[in-house]
Formats: C-alpha cells, sequence, structure tokens
C-alpha cells in the first residue's frame, strides 16, 4: 500500500492532468474528505454539481450521487471509485415495485427522497433531501395527497412536524436503523451536559430523544454555533465527526453507538468504500464511469430542478 501522501500527491497531480473535480460526501473516510475540492451532504453536492467547469468529477459517495451529477450534468464524466458502492435506502425501493405502489394509489403527488436510483427519480414528481425535505413538502397545498418515499423514519417526522399525512413507502437505511437508544441514554449519563443531535433518518424513540433533528449540515452548523466545551452524542453516519472536529476544536463529539456490541460507531460500509487507492485508479483509468440511460435522465432531471429551485 502506497504512503498516504505519496497517494495525494498523485491524486491532486491526476486531478490537474484529467481536469477533474472531486466531490465527497461528509460520510465517506476522512483521508477523502481532505483531498477533495467539495465536501457537502447530498443538497450541498447537488447544487455543487450544477456549477461546475470542470469537464471530470469524481463522485467520492455512493452511486445514487453519482447519477444525481450525471443527471444534472450529462456531458460531463462522472467517476465513481468504487461501482459497488450502493445504498441500502436505495435499494429499499425498487422502480418496478415504487411504480407499481404508485399505480395503486392514483391521485398522490410524489415526493421522493433523493437517496434513490435514477429509474426512481424518473417517477417522481419532486425530490427532497433531510436538508430541505420540511420546506418542500410544506410548500405543496395543505389538502395535496402525497406519496412519500423511500425512507419510512423521514417520512412519519416529516409527517409529525408539518401535521401532513403522507402515505409512506416501507424503506429504510441500514445505518440509521441501527443506533441503540439504550445506549445513548447511558452515555448520556455518563456525560449528562451532551446534547443528542440526530439525523430524521433514525427512528422515532430515537428521535424524541434528541436535542437537534437535522441534515448532516444542519447539524454541523449546530455545533459549531454551539459555546465552547460543548458535548454531543452524535446519531448519523460517523464520517461527519472529522468535518465536526475540524470546525469545531474546542467541542467533543461522541459517535452515537449502535445495537451491535462489537462496535463503538456506525460506519455506512458502502460509504467507506472510497479509498485514496480507489480514487487515484479510476483517476489514471477514468473509470468506473457512471452511466445513465439519456430517456431516464430526462425525466429525472425535472424533479431534480424542481427541488433545487425550491431549496
Amino acid at each position: 500500500m502506497a504512503d498516504i501522501e505519496e497517494l495525494k500527491a498523485k491524486i491532486e497531480k491526476l486531478k490537474k492532468e484529467k481536469q477533474a473535480v472531486v466531490l465527497a460526501h461528509y460520510y465517506t473516510r476522512p483521508e477523502i474528505q481532505d483531498v477533495a475540492d467539495h465536501i457537502g451532504d447530498s443538497l450541498a453536492l447537488a447544487q455543487i454539481g450544477t456549477k461546475l467547469t470542470e469537464p471530470v468529477v469524481v463522485m467520492c459517495g455512493v452511486h445514487f450521487m453519482g447519477e444525481t451529477v450525471k443527471i444534472l450534468c450529462p456531458d460531463k464524466t462522472v467517476l465513481l471509485p468504487d461501482e459497488s458502492a450502493g445504498c441500502s435506502l436505495a435499494d429499499s425501493c425498487p422502480a418496478g415495485d415504487f411504480r407499481r405502489f404508485i399505480s395503486e394509489h392514483p391521485g398522490h403527488t410524489v415526493v421522493s427522497y433523493v437517496n434513490t436510483s435514477a429509474e426512481v427519480k424518473a417517477l417522481s414528481d419532486v425530490l427532497v433531501t433531510s436538508s430541505n425535505a420540511r420546506k418542500i413538502v410544506e410548500s405543496l397545498p395543505e389538502d395535496e395527497k402525497i406519496i412519500f418515499g423511500p425512507d419510512r423514519n423521514l417520512g412519519n417526522y416529516i409527517n409529525s412536524v408539518t401535521g401532513r399525512q403522507m402515505l409512506l413507502w416501507d424503506g429504510a437505511c441500514h445505518v440509521h436503523e441501527k443506533f441503540s437508544v439504550e445506549k445513548i441514554v447511558e452515555l448520556k449519563k455518563e456525560s449528562p451536559q451532551a446534547l443528542v443531535l440526530a439525523h430524521p433518518e433514525c427512528r422515532k424513540p430515537l428521535l424524541m430523544i434528541a436535542d437537534k433533528v437535522g441534515s448532516t449540515a444542519a447539524l454541523l452548523q449546530y455545533a459549531m454555533a454551539a459555546p465552547e466545551g460543548s458535548v454531543f452524542i452524535v446519531a448519523t453516519e460517523s464520517g461527519i465527526l472529522h468535518e465536526m472536529q475540524k470546525k469545531c476544536s474546542g467541542k467533543r463529539f461522541i459517535a452515537a453507538p449502535p445495537d451491535d456490541s462489537t462496535c463503538a460507531c456506525n460506519d455506512c460500509s458502502f460509504m467507506k468504500l472510497n479509498t485514496l487507492e480507489k480514487l487515484a485508479e479510476c483517476l489514471e483509468r477514468m473509470a468506473p464511469e457512471v452511466k445513465v440511460d439519456p430517456a431516464v435522465a430526462a425525466e429525472a432531471r425535472r424533479p431534480i430542478e424542481r427541488m433545487l429551485s425550491l431549496s
């Protein structure tokens, strides 16, 4: 295995040679975030994707994120360091099954989470992220019938804060489903001053004990605004702790533990497939490349652009 600093230097050289820009999600490995040109949550990365001038984009994240960039930037070459970097939430909503679900409930506006395949996006009227879901749902008429997919936990949370009664697809993220409320309560006993930060993809019992519920970007902003010496228990994928610690050096962050007793934090195995070695290799080979059927992309672009216009 090459030295980390050598790999970083190689990646910087390849970025210049290939006229490439590297995007990374907050859930990727710290060393990936450090070499990225832009880091952010799903909304921020989608917004950045529309403004890029470089001809090559490397998405260090998961497959649906690469698809989103390709849909928004069809003329660019979009690369993914590991093509097996999928998403359990996106996988929980196959397009064929979702199409049948929609047909069984006619007269509904289809609001889909961005964590979906291009084919599911193409079936949707508007997309949302955890950052803008409440705002976009509240922008719809109060009496509008809504199908929300695929995350039932985010859907239930949005229903609870808006008073809507959206019809929910029964999907979930394997990372956010696994946090242990009992272990978080124990951590609170050890550090009573600690504030619980939770992503809305978490289950309702956890959200009920959280001091702040929000997207990764919202949780980061909340931590940055808190007083020096603050302590936080963070119930989202542990990759965000890297940026939190960089931006909030005088504060302490504790990764919320999962139910699994063998691990002290909760990682997305798909996000962690992105490594410096794979990033360097994909820039060298200009592969794996993300492809989206043009007909599907044309249909999927409409709800993405509607989301961006409402954000």
